[in-house]
């Protein structure tokens, strides 16, 4: 996606992250493009000579509270010893600055965060490259890791002012879902429309039933697809948390595994993060009955995200496929 940017944006993105570095008095350098997705995130040098990664964030995506309290989790989360980037603060002691609206940037805010070694878990459409015993070994740390996370969670007090979005029955199915209105998008047939209509009032009703173990409910990363696993010696890093909020743990638990139901290796993977989950944290049987419903819920969400962003590539394409996956989806579980 980086490749695709016209090279007169490509200048104007560089503009705008020295622009940004100068609040670290770290301007004189050329930022790397690393990605342009929700956010432009580039990878820079500190005074120190370290690295580390700056984020241009997408304006009106989130507002400055929702911004504040993402690096204000990440911190307590590191903090207490979970392996992720830490957010960096300027020289006056400022995690996030707010960059004004010029000619070719609305007003937006930039952060930086450490920089953490790794290789990506893997890039949605290709087949994961991994042996199968050491896909169990990455599961296995990515289930104990996310749990270990949940846990921390849970025992921290948010300061005052703390705020992010929740996936919730409303967040993921009500009038205005956090990622779209994913049953009357732009470009979907009218069959699809009913379908994914009638399948979202059967979603409410068995997310409104489910069993209390299912019920469990707390800050979550909501995003931990493969781009956002990092795999190192010593283990996974989670990193890019920008959707991250409050909402059902098994929402963690299916994005992680989603992505990933066609792989060859999928049982072992399945069974590898489930068992390294519930070795920090309780996942009873009665609760994992509900994975299906997640599954499909987190399916529904990459509807409504791309038909908000008709400027991405193929977006058009990829809302009718992801319609169509998640309608094969749903009645392959048996909800429809």
């Amino acid at each position: 996606m980086v490749a695709a940017l016209p090279p007169h944006f490509r200048a104007a993105l560089d503009a705008r992250a020295r622009q940004a570095l100068a609040h670290w008095g770290v301007a004189d350098q050329r930022p790397e493009l690393l990605k342009y997705r929700e956010n432009a995130v580039f990878r820079v040098c500190l005074a120190d000579g370290r690295s580390a990664a700056l984020r241009l964030h997408r304006a009106g995506y989130h507002d400055e509270a929702a911004l504040r309290s993402e690096l204000q989790w990440m911190a307590a989360l590191v903090d207490s010893g979970l392996a992720l980037p830490r957010p960096i603060a300027t020289a006056d002691g400022c995690l996030l600055v707010a960059l004004p609206e010029d000619e070719a940037f609305a007003a937006q805010h930039a952060d930086i965060i450490g920089w953490m070694d790794g290789q990506t878990l893997g890039e949605s459409g290709k087949p994961l490259s991994h042996t199968p015993e050491k896909l169990g070994a990455i599961f296995s740390a990515l289930g104990a890791t996310m749990a270990e996370m949940h846990n921390l969670a849970d025992r921290w007090t948010s300061p005052e002012g703390f705020w992010r979005p929740a996936w919730d029955a409303e967040g993921l199915l009500g009038e205005r879902p956090l990622w779209g209105r994913f049953w009357d998008c732009d470009g979907l047939s009218s069959a699809q429309t009913r379908a994914l209509s009638a399948l979202r009032h059967d979603l409410r009703r068995r997310l409104a039933t489910m069993p209390t173990p299912a019920q469990d409910f707390g800050l979550i990363h909501a995003d931990l697809v493969r781009e956002n696993v990092l795999v190192a010696a010593k283990g996974v890093t989670f990193i890019d948390f920008d959707d991250a909020g409050y909402g059902f743990r098994l929402f963690d638990i299916a994005t992680a595994l989603l992505k990933n139901r066609r792989e060859p290796a999928y049982e072992t993977i399945e069974a590898a993060l489930i068992s390294g989950y519930r070795s920090r944290r309780a996942l009873p049987d009665e609760a994992f009955s509900c994975l299906p419903l997640f599954l499909v819920l987190r399916s529904l969400t990459y509807i409504g995200w791309f038909a908000s962003r008709p400027e991405l590539p193929a977006a058009r394409d990829r809302v009718l496929r992801y319609a169509d996956e998640t309608l094969a989806l749903a009645e392959e579980i048996g909800f429809r």
